[in-house]
């Protein structure tokens, strides 16, 4: 079944002092609305209440700049720090086994939706769909990695998502590699899944922070850190370390980190959505169900240094494993033996899709 949906044949170029947005001024670069029609095929429901598509420029420094200001921030947090630009190491083998082979080829992010749709009340009609996405992305076939919601209508249950997914493009079906994590029903620990081992869609529902690109191999930033000394998490020293070297530009990077050494702590929504409004990070917390995991574990991230005025969450990574733990990260729990490997492209555009009118600050950790 076909479905009318916003996309983008209107292209205008804005900035703040017009009016269009409070927050944006033409540091940020141009602002580009994408809102007219198009014909895209999707279930029924699927994206059928999607709004505007907005489009940020972003600050993308040639690798070698941005290695330098990630190797003097990181130094700040982490005792042992090496950050190198290398040809992207292949994703499809060991311990990846992504579907696509790079991180190189158009990049750039996008943040879908958001944490509004899901507290302080969830919104079960905001659901999504990684093919479309790549079309609203202007990169069909994209291979799109990073951290999300699974989508309840489907799977019949709420459950953090690890997105894998190289799009469908001209007659070639899409491939997803996805994971998702749930609270086990008897045992309260954590499950996690290969999406694709029950299911044969590409949706996702409420939320998500994503990097999309062309799969290719290509230079990347290689980030290698030991032995936590700092109070921040591997992505919030990345992001505050773009954040010190460009205060006034935005800067996204998107990729993959192995935790290969140590323990970390990550959260997983429970299977039912909260039935009482969650209206502090207090009792988002409190719903939310914490684990302790165990290394190796494989984690997609998307940050950004500085929001360009689109009520972007800055900072969300997802985390999976071959030995069954998963979910979404907040810090390494065993400072002193962890041991960090990353891979990285800066984005050239940030897509701001489907974004709530009415929003908040809670519940963005």
């Amino acid at each position: 079944m076909t479905r009318l949906l916003v996309s983008g044949v209107f292209l205008v170029t804005v900035y703040s002092l017009f009016g269009l947005h409070p927050s944006l001024s033409p540091l940020c670069g141009p602002l580009l609305l994408l809102s007219a029609a198009r014909t895209l095929s999707a279930s029924p429901e699927v994206m059928a209440g999607i709004s505007g598509t907005e489009k940020v420029q972003l600050h993308a420094p040639e690798l070698e700049e941005l290695r330098g200001a990630l190797q003097a921030g990181l130094e700040s947090n982490f005792a042992e720090v090496q950050v190198s630009v290398v040809d992207c190491p292949d994703l499809t083998q060991d311990p990846f086994k992504f579907p696509a082979k790079g991180l190189c080829g158009s990049p750039r992010i996008t943040d879908v939706g958001g944490v509004p749709y899901l507290v302080p009340v969830v919104h079960k009609d905001k659901e999504y769909n990684m093919n479309t996405i790549s079309k609203e992305l202007e990169l069909p076939g994209a291979f799109i990695i990073g951290a999300g919601a699974a989508p309840s209508s489907i799977i019949g249950m709420n459950a953090e998502l690890v997105p894998l997914v190289l799009t469908e493009k001209d007659g070639r079906p899409a491939v997803n590699g996805s994971y998702f994590s749930s609270i086990h029903p008897s045992s309260g620990q954590c499950l996690q899944e290969k999406y694709s081992d029950r299911f044969s869609d590409c949706n996702f529902a409420l939320l998500a922070n994503l990097y999309a690109c062309e799969g290719k191999p290509g230079k990347v930033i290689e980030v290698r850190a030991k032995k936590r000394t700092g109070s921040k998490s591997l992505v919030t020293a990345l992001r505050t370390a773009l954040e010190d070297r460009y205060p006034d530009k935005s800067l996204a990077l998107g990729g993959t980190f192995i935790i290969q050494k140590g323990k970390a702590k990550i959260h997983i929504m429970p299977r039912e959505f909260s039935a009482c409004p969650l209206n502090t990070n207090d009792e988002v917390n409190n719903w939310l169900k914490h684990f302790e995991v165990s290394a190796p574990l494989i984690c997609q991230s998307v940050l950004v240094s500085r929001d360009p005025g689109l009520d972007l969450r800055v900072e969300h990574t997802h985390c999976f494993s071959h030995h069954g733990e998963g979910g979404h990260y907040y810090i390494d729990t065993t400072p002193d033996s962890v041991e960090y490997l990353g891979y990285f492209m800066p984005a050239e555009y940030v897509y701001r899709i489907d974004r709530p009118k009415e929003t908040h600050g809670v519940g963005r950790d």
